[in-house]
């Protein structure tokens, strides 16, 4: 990329995967400018929970080597937990087994352990992860983007066409249906319930014979629970009955959960696709297209190995 172009590069979307991928490219000298439709503080990763750990996301092996890079990013910002909001907690992953985590995440996670009968009822694996205060981390991380000489703009696109910058990065996520369009990305629908914290410092994730999910992590001042994966459904607005079933789910967990005073509720549409969309696509006139969306439940998770990929394959 030359130095003389005004902007070496434009990022459409200003979620986690858009601004990661915008630092790393800014950090490492580009000029580069974020087209971002919603605010960060709108966008669906300001709904994320957001637990460090694979899920809903494939091809799974490239996705656990970007989760191993994005862990050791997040390992470094919890020295500095209260600007940068992530946290390295304990919990309980439930249903997962030693078997399962051997190849990846073992050596990675030396306190990787099994869960005794006391801690989880059924198999599970008791980590420290980090968890990531989305209300924290999403200003941080647009701080350190603009601090980088990096400007977001606030407008919508609905062609490539109209960016002409020599390099494009897609990180619209969901929007990627239309904007490309790329009809394999559907919405995976997520919702939470937020609580008052009735002491609980450790997370947990459950899945139950019938499917469906529980979980609950911990933030500054509040409780997160879940959750719900529902695909093809594109509705924003929280569903009081499932609600009302999280909190059941949780609190069957942990009975304390059940007097709670409900905080409020959050909706997100995660952008699912089989697998993520991770390459480049020349464009005319020797222009380049770099795709990175359809990361599922596990954008947050992926960022940072995903964002230095994508900056390789844009500089390339």
């Amino acid at each position: 990329m030359g130095s003389e172009q005004v902007d070496d590069v434009v990022v459409v979307g200003g979620g986690v995967i858009g601004l990661t991928t915008a630092l790393v490219l800014a950090e490492r000298g580009a000029r580069v400018r974020v087209w971002t439709r919603d605010p960060v503080e709108a966008t669906t990763s300001a709904v994320a929970g957001a637990l460090w750990w694979p899920y809903r996301i494939e091809p799974l092996a490239l996705a656990r080597a970007w989760a191993l890079r994005s862990l050791d990013v997040y390992e470094e910002l919890a020295e500095r937990s209260e600007p940068t909001g992530v946290r390295m907690v304990e919990g309980v992953l439930g249903g997962a087994s030693l078997d399962e985590a051997d190849a990846w995440a073992t050596a990675r996670l030396p306190g990787l352990r099994a869960t005794t009968a006391e801690e989880y009822a059924g198999s599970g694996l008791w980590a420290r992860l980090p968890v990531i205060d989305m209300a924290t981390f999403l200003p941080w991380l647009r701080d350190r983007f603009l601090k980088a000489g990096g400007v977001i703009e606030t407008r919508s696109v609905s062609g490539f066409g109209e960016v002409e910058a020599p390099v494009v990065v897609n990180c619209t996520g969901l929007g990627a249906r239309e904007l490309v369009p790329d009809a394999s990305v559907r919405p995976v629908r997520g919702q939470l319930v937020v609580v008052e914290n009735p002491g609980i410092r450790t997370w947990l994730t459950s899945t139950d014979a019938d499917g469906e999910m529980a979980y609950y992590f911990p933030q500054p001042g509040r409780l997160l629970l879940g959750g719900t994966a529902v695909e093809d459904d594109w509705s924003p607005e929280p569903d009081p009955e499932v609600a009302a079933a999280i909190v059941r789910r949780c609190a069957a967990l942990r009975p304390e959960i059940a007097g709670a005073r409900v905080l409020g509720h959050r909706v997100g549409l995660r952008p699912g696709r089989d697998p993520v969309r991770l390459e480049r696509e020349p464009l005319p006139g020797g222009r380049v297209l770099v795709h990175n969306y359809g990361h599922g439940g596990a954008g947050v998770t992926v960022a940072w190995g995903c964002a230095e990929e994508a900056a390789g394959l844009a500089s390339s």
